[in-house]
């Protein structure tokens, strides 16, 4: 009679374990958080102190803010800057919850994070990485959404812009020339539906990704933004319309702070000129911006009789309100980002108990809550 076998299984050798992503790149982690805060102070420095003309408009905003002159519109003005924000935190929000649940604190945590992290790099493109830190899945998908918010923003911009460069163009360069005013109008109509048009058929937008070689490449990370329903992208346009406002609205009263007195329909088209100009040239860096908006400003502003030292002074106050500001706040969120992650237990092997199943491997970049 044969011995009764055993049908227990042997213990498998023991592999040894890899360290974690959190052992392998902790150092790592922490010099690219000293490095982005280092920059962005130094970039704040340079451009609040250092730099001669932004230090005076600096002094200037405190002077009329602590003073009785323009106190009023200055203040009014700052406390636009966090309304400012969350309609932007809003908009990405709406977004976000496209791909995944998120909450509007994380929304609002991940657009400051990006406005740090883009007051550094060419063109903001570090707005990308901050926002889609936040997300615990589909982050390609994720760079959709964010061009997505931005095109909306573009949409408002030049749509108001337009108008305001058209209103210029017919009283000061094309008054009494019907036929060109004519021609004007129409083609200020065709751009205007030729920037709407993809934003309702963002299928249009990959293909034309597609078509071109070198961007090829990048067309799967727009793939998502045909699948958003035309109900949450009027959504969207509308919450950057009203950021477009709120924007505006703290130009208007910082000119009036340093004491430009203008009508208002005048104003409002210089105004959406000058954002529309800015809008349309790429920048090395956030501080690169002020010179095209200083620009724009002066030369808009001057059409309309204003001398251009009140126009570079409130120009530049604008964007040390709304960006030089929130960029350093957004540095407490990135220095608390926890940039290596374990997920939780991974799905079980066939066969085997959930309980038994091994840790997956670790998730990179996701922020603290």
């Amino acid at each position: 009679m044969l011995p009764p076998q055993s049908y227990a299984q042997s213990p498998e050798p023991r592999v040894p374990a890899r360290p974690a992503p959190a052992q392998r790149w902790g150092g790592w982690v922490v010099v690219a958080k000293l490095g982005i805060t280092l920059l962005t102070l130094g970039f704040l420095w340079h451009s609040l102190v250092d730099n001669e003309a932004t230090a005076a408009a600096w002094r200037g905003l405190l002077a009329r803010s602590l003073g009785g002159q323009g106190r009023g519109p200055v203040l009014l003005a700052l406390l636009l800057v966090p309304l400012n924000w969350g309609l932007e935190s809003w908009k990405w929000w709406r977004l976000a919850r496209h791909l995944e649940p998120v909450s509007f604190r994380r929304s609002f945590r991940a657009v400051l994070v990006g406005l740090t992290l883009g007051f550094v790099t060419p063109n903001r493109m570090g707005d990308y990485a901050g926002r889609i830190m936040e997300l615990k899945s589909r982050r390609l998908d994720a760079l959709g959404a964010v061009f997505l918010g931005r095109y909306c923003q573009l949409v408002a911009t030049v749509m108001a812009g337009t108008l305001g460069l058209l209103y210029f163009a017919l009283r000061f360069y094309l008054n009494g020339y019907p036929a060109a005013q004519i021609g004007l109008v129409v083609l200020t109509l065709v751009i205007n539906l030729a920037v709407l048009l993809p934003l309702y058929h963002s299928e249009l937008l990959v293909a034309a990704v597609q078509a071109v070689k070198p961007l090829r490449r990048f067309s799967q990370y727009l793939a998502v933004m045909p699948t958003y329903p035309a109900r949450l992208l009027t959504d969207v346009l509308l919450i950057s319309g009203l950021r477009y406002l709120v924007f505006g609205a703290q130009f208007g009263l910082l000119l009036l702070a340093y004491g430009v007195n203008t009508a208002v329909g005048p104003a409002a088209a210089a105004v959406a000129g000058t954002f529309l100009l800015k809008s349309l040239v790429p920048s090395l860096n956030a501080l690169a911006d002020v010179g095209v908006r200083e620009l724009s400003a002066t030369h808009l502003f001057g059409l309309l009789g204003q001398s251009a030292l009140p126009v570079l002074s409130a120009s530049l106050s604008l964007w040390v309100l709304n960006i030089a500001v929130p960029s350093a706040v957004g540095l407490i969120f990135v220095l608390r980002l926890k940039v290596l992650r374990k997920r939780q237990a991974g799905p079980a092997t066939a066969g085997a108990p959930v309980s038994a199943a091994a840790p997956a491997t670790a998730e990179v970049i996701q922020p603290t809550t």
